[in-house]
C-alpha cells in the first residue's frame, strides 16, 4: 500500500526576487505549483518542513499531498534549487497530477544481499551499480517509492539488465519499450585481481624497462671535454 506524505504550505501573492529574498530571510521556501490544466499558484513552505522532507527518498519520487491553506492537491516534485554550499533550499516547483493519467517518475533502486552473495564474498571482484534509479510509468496510485533488486545470487562475471528487475504490478519501464538496445546493465560484476605469477611478471617487466632506460641514458651521455690549457 502506497504511503501518504503530506506537505503543508501557504498561498502567497508577493512575487519577484525581492519577495523571494524576504521569504528566505523569514525561513520560508518560495515555490510554485502548476499543471493539470490549472493556473500556476505561488506558495510558501516553512524551510524546516522542506529540509526534513528532502532527507527522504520519497520526497523526490512519490506522489505528495500538498496542503495549501487546507486544500489538498496531488503533486510531484519537478524541480528544486539548493544553495551552492549551505543547507538551504532556495526554490521548489511542484507538478499537479491527474490521478487517472500515467506519470513517469525516476524511482530509486535498493540493492539487497550484495555482501552475502558469492560475488560479494570473492576477493578481487568489483560490483558496479551502473544505475541507482530507473524511470517508471504507471498510474499515481501504483507508483512505488523504490524498487528492490536482490543480489543474493550474484556471481563473478554476472550482468543484471533492466529487464531482470522485478516490478510491482501495473508498473512499466518506458526504456524497455524502445528496443533491446535500451535494456542496459543495472549491475555488473568484474574480476580485476591478477594472479601472483602475473603480478610478478609485470613487476619484473617494469624493472627491466627501467634498467634498459637507465642504461640507454648513460650510453647516450657525451664524454666530458678536456679542460682548455691556458
Amino acid at each position: 500500500m502506497t504511503k501518504t506524505h503530506e506537505i503543508k504550505a501557504q498561498s502567497r501573492k508577493d512575487e519577484g526576487k525581492g519577495a523571494s529574498r524576504r521569504l528566505r530571510h523569514a525561513s520560508f521556501v518560495p515555490a510554485v505549483v502548476y499543471g493539470a490544466g490549472q493556473a500556476p499558484e505561488s506558495i510558501q513552505i516553512e524551510h524546516n518542513t522542506i529540509l526534513l522532507a528532502a532527507k527522504n527518498e520519497w520526497f523526490f519520487s512519490s506522489v505528495l499531498d500538498l496542503n495549501v491553506d487546507g486544500k489538498v492537491q496531488k503533486v510531484l516534485v519537478r524541480d528544486w534549487q539548493k544553495h551552492p554550499y549551505k543547507q538551504l533550499m532556495m526554490h521548489m516547483d511542484f507538478l499537479r497530477i491527474d490521478e487517472n493519467a500515467k506519470v513517469r517518475v525516476n524511482v530509486p533502486l535498493h540493492f539487497l544481499n550484495q555482501e552475502s552473495s558469492p560475488a560479494g564474498k570473492t576477493s578481487g571482484v568489483v560490483i558496479s551499480h551502473n544505475l541507482t534509479e530507473v524511470e517508471v510509468s504507471c498510474l499515481p496510485k501504483h507508483l512505488p517509492e523504490f524498487i528492490e533488486l536482490d543480489l543474493g545470487a550474484l556471481k563473478a562475471g554476472d550482468i543484471v539488465h533492466l529487464s531482470e528487475l522485478k516490478l510491482p504490478a501495473n508498473v512499466e519501464l518506458p526504456a524497455l519499450q524502445l528496443g533491446e538496445s535500451h535494456d542496459i546493465p543495472v549491475v555488473t560484476v568484474n574480476v580485476v585481481k591478477e594472479s601472483a605469477e602475473d603480478a610478478a611478471e609485470d613487476a619484473a617487466a617494469v624493472a627491466e624497462a627501467e634498467a634498459n632506460k637507465a642504461a640507454a641514458a648513460k650510453s647516450a651521455k657525451p664524454a666530458a671535454k678536456p679542460a682548455d690549457k691556458k
